[in-house]
């Protein structure tokens, strides 16, 4: 883009514009431009962090002047006498974010027809490169597998800690999946399991879940995967009205055992603010419908019926065997998982598992791409 003219606006809340000659322009407001200060009189330089509150600025702060300083750096002087400098580049990059951006790669919607998987072979000592390609694989698709995890008990950490902080619940700081008599959940026997997201009520329920493969003797058991995101946009494009009732109606999740009782209210599908895609709530063996009005909760039903269609038809699921060693990590409130059954007596088939935030990976592929800017930025 051309370098722009700026200009000061003279008008109440008087900040800047930067115009450019076909007469596109961007106003930014003196209070907008000031909490964007980076001097050192504004925030710390080690940390980032103001020194001050935003709120506590004169309410009628205005800009009184500006000048070029070179290339597309420019100083301002506000009206209570702080002079700073800004990059233009960066300004207008900020400006035009979209509500809710987060800096992270766009969402890839996939079906059966993946191929090939998202994955990576696994090192003790993971490079940036690597870890940089597991996390982009991870946060476009929803999930990678990792080959040549070692398998041994608890070497789950090594990988979950990688990528964010274990998340300790009543299963404990991770949880072993295999068939045992009187478990207290459907995951610890032999039967298949539908498409679900695991713990919808918890509040809030775990974003990530690895599950580590330390031996599999079964011909059964085989590991599915479903793109939620992908399954939702389907209902979105074939039946808007099912879609919305899905987003507003909350149903209420809930877990029972001996030494445990949760409950969270959410919806099946959630929406942000703006109403950008965040998660599924979905795991028909938990959740109980609110009473609503006859009719209202018929549509409900409805919906719930033609996204759990969709969730279970084979042109969304993906199937693969975990082997010894193999490790899968999935966005829990994106995709939901399951398995096919298998016959104990043919073997022992042993998962671990734990649970990390959503945050920890996300944060990582931010640092990440940060120091590849700035090598390239050293380069040039």
């Amino acid at each position: 883009m051309a370098s722009a003219e700026i200009i000061v606006l003279d008008q109440p809340h008087a900040g800047l514009r930067l115009q450019w000659s076909d007469g596109s322009h961007i106003d930014l407001h003196p209070l907008w431009l000031r909490e964007r200060c980076r001097g050192e009189a504004s925030v710390d330089q080690r940390t980032g962090q103001r020194y001050y509150n935003p709120s506590d600025l004169d309410p009628a702060l205005a800009v009184t002047a500006v000048e070029r300083v070179g290339g597309d750096l420019f100083a301002v002087t506000f009206s209570d006498g702080l002079v700073s400098r800004f990059s233009a580049a960066d300004l207008i990059a900020e400006a035009g974010l979209a509500p809710g951006a987060d800096g992270l790669p766009p969402l890839v919607a996939w079906d059966s027809s993946l191929s090939p998987f998202p994955e990576a072979n696994w090192q003790k000592q993971p490079d940036a490169a690597l870890k940089r390609d597991i996390v982009d694989k991870f946060l476009r698709y929803g999930f990678v597998i990792l080959h040549g995890v070692p398998s041994t008990d608890q070497a789950i950490f090594s990988v979950a800690e990688t990528f964010g902080f274990v998340r300790d619940t009543n299963f404990g700081r991770h949880f072993n999946v295999r068939s045992i008599p009187n478990a207290n959940d459907l995951a610890y026997s032999s039967l298949a399991l539908d498409p679900h997201t695991d713990n919808p009520y918890r509040e809030p329920a775990p974003g990530i879940q690895l599950l580590h493969c330390l031996t599999n003797q079964t011909s059964g058991g085989l590991s599915t995967l479903v793109d939620g995101y992908a399954c939702v946009e389907a209902l979105r494009r074939e039946d808007p009205a099912a879609y919305d009732i899905l987003s507003k109606v909350q149903s209420r999740f809930v877990f029972r055992d001996i030494d445990a009782e949760h409950v969270a209210w959410a919806p099946h599908v959630k929406l942000d603010e703006n109403g950008v895609f965040q998660a599924v709530h979905f795991s028909p063996r938990l959740d109980f419908s609110p009473l609503l009005p006859v009719e209202k909760l018929q549509a409900f039903y409805d919906a719930r019926r033609k996204l759990d269609r969709l969730l279970k038809a084979a042109e969304f699921e993906i199937r693969f065997r975990l082997d010894d060693g193999d490790l899968v990590m999935f966005d829990n409130r994106r995709l939901l998982h399951g398995r096919t059954s298998f016959d104990p007596a043919e073997g022992i088939r042993h998962l671990q598992g734990c649970y990390i935030d959503s945050d920890g990976p996300r944060s990582l592929y931010r640092v990440l791409t940060r120091a590849d800017n700035s090598r390239i930025l050293a380069a040039e």
